[in-house]
């Protein structure tokens, strides 16, 4: 499971020269250096493309932006993040020279996955920088270190990096024949809106401890044998989705009513027909272990 939205890893993010600040304020300046702009958590866009600007032209930008992170180096070029989020709209789009605002998941269709990538962890990055202007033990102001890819307390040193959060995302399949998979419908989507089951891994759990108290909590389903398919950047704002198949012990299902309003079995063909009146979202792991298991001869 290869061909992920916002996977891939596109840039080389510089791990060992990037707490160098000489060297990260050298690549900044480069020829070459591409800024990516941003405002709360939406890119700025012309024409419906996200903005790229050169370091000499963004100089203007630099110099109300919040500090640049350092993204990576696509070659010998650096690519960062600048977060104009202190400013109104108005005054972020005329800055730029952007026409709008969009978030990465409206534009993710016109975009290669590369920029995908790009554009999500520099939404991520962006929108944790925001959030953690202040150390969480002694509360002092903190400051972007190692080209913003963590950030250092300024009263009593501590270094924070920031914090992801694992989500496990299982596409169930029945425990004896014919061929189904369990879906749910989330509590609010719409009538007849399926999708694979998902929910936080909780301190203490492996993610296949995860898997079985999810389906079992929202679904009243016990599951056995639990395989990975692989895992999904989701910076939304700081997701990773780890998608498993797993097998059911039984048919019986039980829905709690908190997460999901109603669960089902569905063949292959129910879930063909189901796709064709609600498509999945394009860039979710959700789409492609659906599809995966649709491929599969039975």
């Amino acid at each position: 499971m290869d061909e992920l939205t916002y996977s891939g890893g596109w840039l080389d993010r510089a791990g060992a020269r990037r707490t160098d600040p000489d060297w990260v304020q050298d690549v900044l300046t480069a020829e070459g250096t591409r800024i990516i702009p941003l405002w709360r958590d939406h890119c700025l866009v012309a024409d419906d493309r996200p903005l790229s600007l050169a370091a000499q032209p963004a100089e203007k930008m630099l110099a109300v932006a919040a500090e640049p992170v350092l993204l990576g180096l696509d070659g010998d070029a650096g690519v960062f993040a600048a977060d104009l989020s202190a400013l109104e709209e108005a005054e972020a789009l005329a800055l730029v020279g952007a026409s709008a605002t969009r978030d990465v998941r409206r534009l993710v269709t016109g975009l290669t996955r590369a920029e995908a990538t790009t554009l999500g962890h520099a939404r991520g990055i962006l929108h944790w920088h925001r959030n953690q202007r202040f150390c969480g033990i002694c509360g002092a102001v903190t400051a972007s270190r190692h080209g913003g890819s963590a950030r250092g307390c300024t009263g009593c040193g501590k270094l924070l990096f920031p914090r992801i959060e694992p989500a496990v995302i299982v596409l169930v399949e029945a425990a004896a024949a014919p061929a189904r998979c369990l879906l749910g419908r989330h509590l609010g989507a719409a009538e007849g809106r399926f999708s694979t089951l998902a929910g936080f891994v909780e301190v203490g759990e492996s993610l296949e401890d995860a898997v079985r108290r999810e389906v079992a909590e929202e679904a009243g389903v016990r599951v056995g044998e639990v395989r990975y398919q692989g895992s999904q950047a989701w910076p939304f704002p700081a997701g990773l989705m780890v998608g498993f198949r797993a097998r059911a012990r039984s048919d019986e299902i039980a829905v709690d009513r908190e997460e999901l309003a109603e669960a089902r079995w569905f063949t292959s063909d129910e879930v063909r027909a189901l796709l064709t009146i609600h498509p999945r979202n394009p860039d979710s792991i959700d789409k492609h272990l659906i599809e995966a298991w649709l491929a599969e001869p039975w």
